[in-house]
């Protein structure tokens, strides 16, 4: 890892189209942002607007915050991370996870199984692919016969996991070069990230954390609990936030939410939950709680605006938020 001091913003920014937003991405670099991060869900996909990046801005390090394991095929993947290590040498992270049954089944009709192994074996085979060997390689997952990458980087390409349990944390640490995580507390972050140090200093841990910039701290919450909901109920996180510790403080919102009542569900998150888990405030204040999650163990904070009504502009925002 390097030792630069990272700042991250999550890209690309909403409401504008992607072909449009070069000055943004120059202005990023002009502020003191030291990174870009893309995620995958239902908006633009992971790596067109790194590869933008690449040439717009080639001073950021470009991440992927993250990439579903299921929904490229092995080969397939192998040939857009060694085409983007091509584009931006020494510049690009690769961010992996097993994501949620709700994208990788529901959204993709790809079955949702096995995600710890699963995400183990991609990475294992991208370490195979990428280092320029023929791969044949039965593993416990997929089967590769006859692979050879065309498209070498000149250099490593890092590897992160997504994780939020201890199991996938100690894959992250353990086969991968850190780890990515997200929708967690700055104090939760004190449980998380020895879990990937204890593999070594050197292992990277990147925190997607959400930001609404506002002084309006009830309309922030309102909107915040409806973030809340649509994450905290996907398995994957309820079972992470029962593991930090919420399942007592959650269980109403949960229950109200398996009964079909949404409006319950959404009352049912306290003020607290919503304050630890998404940063809202005037500038100042977000900055200070930003600097919480770092001093606590992540190594690179990689801000998500969240464009909440009310909530200062994505522009004035990243502006705001900008490192001193």
């Amino acid at each position: 890892m390097s030792t630069t001091q990272r700042y991250g913003m999550t890209v690309p920014f909403s409401g504008v189209p992607l072909g449009e937003q070069r000055d943004w991405f120059r202005e990023l670099v002009d502020l003191g942002y030291t990174d870009v991060w893309s995620s995958e869900a239902d908006g633009a996909d992971a790596f067109t607007p790194l590869a933008l990046a690449s040439v717009w801005a080639p001073e950021l390090r470009l991440g992927t915050a993250i990439v579903p394991a299921y929904t490229r095929g092995p080969g397939c993947l192998a040939q857009t991370v060694g085409s983007m290590a091509q584009a931006a040498p020494g510049r690009f992270v690769l961010g992996v996870g097993s994501s949620s049954n709700v994208i990788v089944e529901r959204w993709n009709d790809i079955p949702f199984e096995e995600p710890y192994k699963k995400t183990r074996d991609i990475v294992r085979f991208l370490r195979d692919a990428l280092s320029g060997e023929k791969v044949r390689h039965e593993y416990d997952t997929f089967s590769i016969n006859g692979f050879k990458l065309g498209v070498r980087p000149s250099e490593p390409v890092p590897i992160l996991v997504a994780a939020l349990r201890e199991q996938m944390l100690r894959l992250a640490g353990r086969e991968g070069d850190g780890a990515i995580i997200n929708w967690l507390s700055a104090d939760d972050v004190s449980t998380v990230a020895p879990i990937v140090k204890s593999y070594g200093e050197d292992k990277e841990v990147v925190a997607r954390i959400f930001v609404a910039v506002s002084d309006d701290a009830e309309a922030m919450r309102a909107a915040g609990r409806f973030a809340i909901a649509a994450y905290l109920n996907v398995p994957v996180y309820a079972a992470f936030h029962e593991w930090l510790g919420r399942g007592e403080v959650l269980t109403p919102m949960w229950e109200a939410w398996k009964a079909g009542d949404r409006a319950a569900a959404l009352e049912a998150i306290p003020d607290e939950v919503v304050d630890q888990l998404i940063i809202h405030g005037p500038p100042e204040a977000c900055r200070e709680h930003l600097e919480r999650y770092r001093a606590n163990g992540v190594d690179t904070p990689a801000i998500a605006l969240l464009p909440f009504p009310g909530a200062l502009p994505e522009r004035e925002a990243l502006r705001a938020l900008a490192p001193q």
